[in-house]
């Protein structure tokens, strides 16, 4: 069995309601884990995770966090875990996958409840990761900032998020996903958009959704961005052109695998900024939370601003 460094020790932040209260339910075995292996490390257990940050800001130097979560619970520590030129303190982050959706984690090869093969790789050369910094521009949280791992999204797929709490309880993961996806479609709407990758326009017109992107999936396993490198120090934008239910609903088909960046109502750049504004207030997720409606958002990106440990 492989083993971390011996010097290194963990706050182990966990986030007992992520992905419907598996991470609670699972955090006796995880625990067990963790101890067979002798890893020294302390439990953060918060019930928000402006409480849980506070709690790892004031952590010693040196002790290394373990998220055990979805893509959400990474995002809201990330200003105690950037490099200090994104004004934190270059905390290196770990990640142990329970969320609903896991699409970073999902990226990096690990897998919901596999806790042998996450904390394996604890003990694998760190390695920095691009992270993003995005500010909304107007509607609900205008002026707002946050630091993201995986990516955000506008329009369609952010109602989709909003209509996951309503799907039937004895679905989970991409299950659930895919019922809400079918489900938004029927109420799908298109809005003038203005998408700009580096200064450049890359789109202005009616589109379903935006997202930007650092990471390659989203959803539980939607391959939105395929051409996303979070080691490469740029973002991916993609946006729709416009589509009716029926094209919508075919080119979800492509996104799953990832083959959707040649098709012509498909949009897409990388670059080190983007800005997004909509024609009114459309729904806006950020790392899969959602966060209200918003008429615009501005993104950039931070160059390998997050140590992580088994990615």
């Amino acid at each position: 069995m492989t083993h971390a460094p011996s010097q290194r020790s963990y706050a182990v932040v966990l986030n007992a309601a992520a992905g419907r209260g598996l991470a609670g339910r699972e955090w006796p075995r995880l625990e067990a884990e963790l101890r067979s292996r002798g890893l020294p490390f302390e439990v953060i257990r918060e019930p928000s995770g402006a409480a849980a940050l506070e709690r790892v800001r004031a952590l010693a130097p040196g002790v290394a966090v373990l998220a055990v979560g979805g893509d959400g619970t990474v995002g809201a520590l990330l200003p105690a875990l950037v490099a200090p030129a994104g004004g934190g303190d270059g905390r290196a982050l770990g990640i142990v996958p329970l969320g609903t959706g896991n699409d970073f984690a999902g990226m990096l090869g690990l897998r919901a409840g596999d806790f042998a093969g996450a904390l394996d790789r604890l003990s694998d050369a760190p390695r920095r990761v691009d992270a993003l910094h995005a500010t909304v521009l107007g509607g609900e949280g205008a002026g707002r900032s946050r630091l993201l791992l995986n990516g955000l999204g506008m329009g369609f797929d952010a109602q989709l998020t909003a209509r996951l709490p309503l799907a039937p309880a004895r679905l989970s993961g991409f299950g659930r996903y895919a019922w809400a996806a079918l489900s938004t479609l029927r109420a799908l709407s298109l809005t003038d958009v203005t998408v700009e990758v580096g200064g450049q326009t890359l789109y202005h017109g009616p589109s379903a959704l935006v997202a930007v992107m650092n990471g390659t999936r989203y959803g539980g396993g939607f391959q939105i961005s395929p051409a996303s490198d979070p080691r490469d120090g740029q973002l991916n934008v993609l946006a729709s052109g416009p589509l009716g239910r029926l094209h919508l609903l075919a080119l979800m088909g492509r996104v799953l695998p990832g083959r959707h960046l040649g098709h012509p109502r498909v949009h897409h750049a990388a670059g080190s900024a983007a800005t997004v504004r909509w024609a009114r207030p459309i729904h806006l997720h950020l790392d899969g939370d959602l966060a209200g409606q918003a008429s615009g958002v501005q993104v950039e990106v931070w160059p390998g601003a997050v140590t992580l440990l088994n990615g």
